[in-house]
C-alpha cells in the first residue's frame, strides 16, 4: 500500500524557517496523529505533501512520487485542509459532481459519500447555508470521493457535534482497518488518543516525536496512585520500607509514584493500614504532549507537570 514519505523537508518564508529538515513516514493500516503547537509547521508540511507549495529543500512524496506527478490525484489521495473550500453558491451534490468529473470518478460515488457523511438529505442545499459542522462533513466527503489509499485531514472534528465526533472517530478507524494511510492533524488530545495508533509531533518546524501512542504516553508520564489513610505515619513507613517514592499532597493524601493501585492496596491490606481513598491515575496523551512541547509553543502559559 501507499505511504507518505517526508525527507529532509525544509521551508523558509522571508528568512523564517517554518520547517527544519523534517523527516518522517506515515504508513498504511494505522491512523497517525499529526500534533504540535500553533506555528509548529503542521499545516505547512501537509500543504507541501499535497503539492500546494515548493519546499526550500528536501522532498515530500506519496507512494514514491510527488503529488503533482500523480494522475487523477483524487483517486490516490483525499484531503481536507479547509472546510470553506467549497463555493458557497453551489449545492453539495454539484460540488462533488464537479470534483468527480474532473478526476474521472464515477458519478455514483457522489451518492455514496453523501450517505456516508450524513449529508444525503441536505445535498441539494447551497453550501453557504451549511453550518461549520456540515461544511466539515462536505470536506470529508470530497476527501473520500475517489476512494483513495491515502487520506489527510486537518482538524476534521472542528465544528462537529458530539454525534459527529463519534462518527469521525469510527470513520478514521475503519479507513485504517481497510489498509489505508491516514494522517490527521488535531489539537484535541482526547480525540487523538481515541483514534490514533501512532504520533508524529512537531515543534518549531522540527520533529519532536515519531512513536506509537501508548509508548509515547508511558515514556513521558509517570504512573501514580493517590492514597489517603487515617494512619499516615504507618503508610509512610510502609512505603519507605518497600522503596516506593511518595509525595504528600496539601490535603494529607500521598501520591505514590511508579506504582499500581492493585499493589498498593495489597500492601496496605497486608500491613493493616486503613484505606480511606485509593485511586489510580491514568496517564493521558494530553499530559505527555504538554510535557514534550512545553518549551516549543509559540504562545504558552506555564504548564505544571504532575
Amino acid at each position: 500500500m501507499t505511504s507518505i514519505d517526508v525527507r529532509d523537508l525544509s521551508k523558509e518564508y522571508g528568512g523564517r524557517r517554518a520547517l527544519d529538515r523534517l523527516t518522517f513516514s506515515v504508513g498504511p493500516g494505522r491512523v497517525t496523529g499529526f500534533l504540535g503547537p500553533n506555528g509548529a509547521g503542521k499545516s505547512t508540511a501537509m500543504r507541501l505533501v499535497l503539492g500546494l507549495g515548493r519546499p526550500t529543500s528536501g522532498t515530500a512524496t506519496i507512494g514514491g512520487r510527488p503529488y503533482p506527478g500523480l494522475r487523477e490525484p483524487l483517486r490516490r489521495v483525499g484531503a481536507l485542509l479547509d472546510a470553506r473550500a467549497a463555493h458557497g453558491s453551489r449545492t453539495a451534490r454539484d460540488h462533488l459532481r464537479a470534483l468527480a468529473a474532473s478526476n474521472r470518478i464515477p458519478d455514483r460515488r457522489v451518492g455514496t459519500v453523501l450517505e456516508e457523511t450524513g449529508l444525503a438529505e441536505v445535498a441539494g442545499q447551497r453550501v453557504r447555508t451549511y453550518s461549520l459542522g456540515m461544511r466539515q462533513r462536505l470536506g470529508i466527503a470530497a476527501a473520500l470521493l475517489g476512494d483513495p489509499e491515502v487520506v489527510l485531514l486537518d482538524e476534521p472534528a472542528n465544528g462537529l457535534d458530539p454525534e459527529g465526533i463519534v462518527w469521525i472517530r469510527g470513520l478514521l478507524r475503519r479507513l485504517a482497518e481497510e489498509g489505508r494511510t491516514v494522517l490527521v492533524s488535531s489539537h484535541l488530545m482526547s480525540e487523538t488518543a481515541a483514534f490514533a495508533d501512532h504520533l508524529v509531533i512537531l515543534g518549531r518546524g522540527r520533529l519532536l516525536a515519531d512513536t506509537p501512542v501508548r509508548e509515547f504516553i508511558h515514556a513521558r508520564v509517570r504512573p501514580h496512585v493517590r492514597v489517603r489513610t487515617s494512619a499516615p505515619a504507618a503508610l509512610d513507613d510502609l512505603l519507605a520500607r518497600r522503596g516506593l517514592e511518595a509525595s504528600t499532597e496539601p490535603d494529607g493524601a500521598r501520591t505514590v509514584w511508579h506504582a499500581r493501585v492493585d499493589d498498593i492496596g495489597r500492601l496496605m491490606s497486608e500491613a493493616g493500614v486503613p484505606v480511606l481513598e485509593l485511586v489510580a491515575h491514568e496517564a493521558t496523551l494530553e499530559e505527555a504532549y504538554l510535557d514534550l512541547t512545553a518549551a516549543e509553543a509559540e504562545f504558552a502559559t506555564p504548564y505544571r507537570k504532575a
